[in-house]
């Protein structure tokens, strides 16, 4: 295969460019995350964070308004991980995560399990009208067991009702909504019936896989097969098959899939400083070992939180992560504090105070006064 050059730099800018991180991305919410990809929530506030820091003028109520409308969706998605997709794009996102196995409740058992299965669909039946509690929908499932004790082992039972269910209950063939209808400053626990999956999981990881190429790419077999939790054969074998892709060496090491009118902007594009949320899509679409076109190596250790497994919130300066942020609201003064991991210049510690703010007066717009400080180390 032959594959032209690209730099390190040069991926740097492709990734910016697609992430609206380069120049914002003028779309409907539902709009931008079907460009920018499933975005982790892990960290509900930091979804609309996510979505606000690639557009421009982005209003509070806007990232609410588009869940409530059932715009986007959130579920148990990718890497068995909480995430926020695009409710038309819901079907084969949802069908790669079964395809993955990040879909299966089994802790203690394996195989078919016929009842089970009933038990799944009878809960979507009972929860395709309206949003079901946690609670709820754990007496639905202890009832069922009641009338067929032989639905599956006594000890995959006791380890699922240790957890109140939520193994069973996090498969994406539920989303969480607020069972109230009201969306607020934490993700739901209640269920309602998600839209099927996509029947044919070859054309969906297909259709994932360019997903993946058309917010991150560049990007390797691993590290598609690193985003979406799968094994990197299958996804390698599927990458061969696009005959349309075009192919990228780099720095002469690996070769990287793109769609072939995907921009790559010059190495010299210029980067406007910006804040990413906790979890950011840009730091965990590659392999971890192949970051640094975003992250630099030296600034690992203190982006990744191991004790926790967190991933700070953190800011990009000439497109590279250069430290990290944190807001916190007292006396209704809401204060975001700036933790630089190299030295600014002038210019670029106004524009971060500057974005900084902008960013305090989106998360908190009910504080009284918004303010910046800068920790240095």
């Amino acid at each position: 295969m032959t594959a032209a050059g690209i730099t390190t730099r040069e991926l740097n800018r492709a990734l910016l460019a697609r992430q609206g991180l380069l120049e914002p991305i003028d779309d409907s919410v539902p709009g931008v995350l079907a460009r920018v990809g499933a975005v982790q929530a892990q960290s509900w506030p930091a979804v609309p964070v996510a979505v606000w820091t690639r557009t421009a003028d982005l209003a509070p109520e806007a990232f609410l308004g588009a869940v409530e409308r059932g715009e986007l969706l959130l579920a148990t998605l990718l890497r068995g991980t909480l995430h926020v997709v695009a409710a038309e794009q819901y079907p084969v996102y949802a069908a790669v995560t079964a395809l993955t196995g990040a879909a299966d409740w089994r802790r203690k058992t394996e195989g078919p399990a016929p009842l089970m299965d009933r038990l799944l669909a009878e809960l979507r039946e009972h929860t395709a009208e309206r949003a079901r509690t946690a609670d709820e929908v754990c007496a639905f499932i202890e009832a069922f067991l009641e009338r067929h004790p032989d639905a599956t082992t006594d000890e995959e039972i006791a380890f699922q009702r240790q957890y109140k269910w939520r193994p069973f209950r996090g498969v994406p063939a539920f989303v969480r909504a607020p069972a109230d209808g009201k969306w607020g400053a934490k993700a739901p626990e209640a269920l309602r019936a998600a839209p099927p999956a996509a029947e044919d999981r070859d054309a969906a990881l297909a259709e994932v896989i360019r997903a993946h190429l058309r917010a991150f790419g560049p990007a390797a077999a691993d590290d598609v097969a690193t985003w979406i939790g799968h094994r990197p054969p299958p996804v390698r074998d599927a990458l061969a098959g696009m005959d349309d892709l075009v192919t990228f060496s780099e720095d002469g090491r690996r070769v990287l899939y793109d769609l072939p009118d995907a921009p790559r902007p010059d190495a010299d594009a210029p980067a406007p400083v910006k804040l990413l949320p906790a979890f950011d899509s840009t730091l965990l679409a590659y392999r971890s070992t192949h970051r640094e076109r975003i992250l630099p190596a030296s600034h690992k250790d203190v982006v990744y939180a191991k004790s926790n497994l967190q991933i700070k919130p953190t800011f990009l300066v000439d497109g590279l992560v250069a430290g990290t942020w944190a807001i916190a609201v007292k006396r209704r003064v809401a204060t975001v504090a700036l933790r630089p991991l190299e030295k600014l210049s002038a210019t670029d510690r106004e524009a971060l105070e500057a974005e900084a703010v902008r960013l305090a007066r989106f998360a908190q717009p009910e504080a009284k006064d918004h303010a910046v400080v800068v920790e240095e180390g």
